[in-house]
């Protein structure tokens, strides 16, 4: 084999994964097909969820200074998301192109090798390795590798070429996406309808201004490149009245409504992560977030099948734990598209949501659904009330001399954090001393969910899969079925 794993993209995804991978030691290629970046930015800003994700791998301190914001929305009808207790704020107004500078530096340091201006051209699994055909401005070459993720996006060339099914609904119109120097615009918030669409304005750093637009029975066209910026300005004035032509336009792009999902996430050796997987009005800046969490769920359990330590069977909880993920993400993002971009005959339920969400429940249950906080997997059965969920930020003393479980999760091993000094616990857990980090500790003011709690097994991306008490299944139960037989 030329690579444990062939990583097909290089975005937020693709180099999460490429990341993931490689701290657990396993080599990984990433083929590119463009030559650089484009330093283009549709994502901006991170998910509460996310935010825990990179805390978790010590990344958050690469951005320096993050704005962050408890001010959200659902729809275009705000939210205030400081409802959720104890979660981390969501950062603002971070390009995705600063994102994917950032991963890239890390991947790079951790071992990835990344290919820019490689473009597969076709795919050939034979069950045993995956061999991929790749073009490359000094010729063409074949690289073989045990496995292959598709992380190209969401006109995916790994999903046409591998014929993963990808049902769901076609785009039915278009929206612009503008970033443009030059003109003074006022803030307008997403979901404030016009007579003729839907306009957006946000100020973003460097004296850029974002702006989205969404006329009214503006058919989706097919288009191979951005469209001219003429076009963004003529949309812009029939909505506004107002005449934006003379701005410069930094970047444009055009995209539509397209509701699709994969069946399945694993066809053989090749996987799909991210936009790949799934594609959906970009509402609430969840695309980039979502793909992020799918990589860093797959990273660790592709790792494990790679390296023998775990059954193939364990990459079927990728694609059942995050093909439900993404349905969520396609259910809450069409609801928000024809909240803000449905016309008058929408505005009594925007009236009625508007006042749904005064109630604490309400805000609580839609801000969770668009970070990400919502998400708990089927880990086995319990009463535990974290058991499937992230483990919270806890803060932890002892001889053990770790300051927080965050810090625990920087290395992407499974941690057993025994809270209760225990040693039965802990001697039930040799034969796993390769895969997990026995950690003895104890909590310092911990939350009323973890108050009792004597003993967790946080998978490598953070998410408890067994806990005591309140788990109906042993801990080796537990860790065979996580981290495979013991040695």
């Amino acid at each position: 084999m030329d690579s444990s794993v062939i990583i097909v993209g290089a975005g937020p995804a693709g180099l999460m994964l490429a990341g993931e991978l490689r701290l657990a030691g396993v080599d990984v290629v990433v083929l590119e097909r463009l030559p650089e970046r484009t330093g283009q930015s549709r994502g901006l800003g991170f998910t509460a969820r996310t935010m825990e994700v990179f805390d978790q791998r010590g990344l958050l301190r690469r951005f320096g200074e993050v704005e962050t914001s408890n001010q959200g929305h659902f729809g275009g009808i705000p939210i205030d998301f400081g409802v959720l207790d104890g979660a981390h704020q969501a950062a603002k107004t971070i390009p995705q192109s600063t994102t994917e500078a950032i991963l890239e530096s890390w991947a790079t340091e951790l071992g990835a090798d990344i290919r820019r201006g490689h473009e597969v051209t076709s795919v050939h699994d034979d069950g045993d390795g995956v061999r991929a055909s790749v073009h490359a401005a000094d010729g063409g070459y074949e690289l073989r590798g045990s496995w292959l993720v598709g992380c190209d996006g969401g006109r995916s060339t790994i999903r046409k070429l591998v014929g993963f099914d990808f049902p769901g609904t076609a785009a039915t119109r278009e929206m612009f996406l503008a970033d443009i120097r030059g003109v003074e615009l006022e803030p307008r918030m997403i979901g404030e309808t016009l007579d003729r669409g839907m306009v957006m304005v946000g100020k973003l750093p460097g004296d850029i201004t974002r702006i989205i637009v969404c006329e009214r029975d503006s058919p989706p066209q097919r288009r191979d490149d951005a469209p001219p910026f003429q076009e963004v300005a003529d949309a812009w004035k029939r909505i506004t009245g107002i005449d934006i032509s003379s701005a410069e336009p930094v970047w444009v792009s055009a995209f539509g409504d397209a509701t699709r999902q994969v069946t399945e996430y694993r066809r053989g050796r090749v996987l799909l992560s991210g936009d790949a997987a799934h594609i959906h009005l970009p509402a609430g800046g969840q695309g980039m977030n979502v793909s992020i969490q799918d990589s860093v769920n797959l990273g660790w359990k592709l790792a494990a099948v790679v390296r023998g330590t775990a059954p193939l069977e364990l990459l079927d909880s990728y694609h059942s734990e995050r093909h439900a993920v993404g349905q969520r993400l396609l259910l809450n993002t069409q609801a928000q598209g024809l909240l803000f971009l449905s016309g008058a005959e929408m505005q009594p339920l925007r009236a009625v949501l508007g006042e749904l969400t005064a109630y604490d429940e309400v805000s609580k249950h839609l801000a969770a659904m668009v970070s990400g906080l919502e998400v708990r997997y089927e880990v086995g059965g319990g009463s535990h009330p974290l058991l499937g969920m992230r483990m919270p930020r806890l803060a932890l003393t002892g001889r053990d001399r770790v300051t927080s479980s965050v810090e625990l999760m920087h290395g992407a091993h499974g941690v057993l954090l025994d809270l209760a000094d225990n040693p039965v616990l802990r001697e039930r857990a040799v034969g796993w001393e390769d895969r997990i980090d026995v950690v003895t500790a104890q909590p310092i003011d911990p939350p009323a969910e973890l108050a009792t709690t004597s003993a967790v097994l946080i998978r490598p991306d953070g998410y408890i899969a067994w806990a005591a008490p309140g788990s109906h299944h042993s801990l080796q139960m537990a860790l065979g079925q996580w981290f495979g037989p013991s040695h």
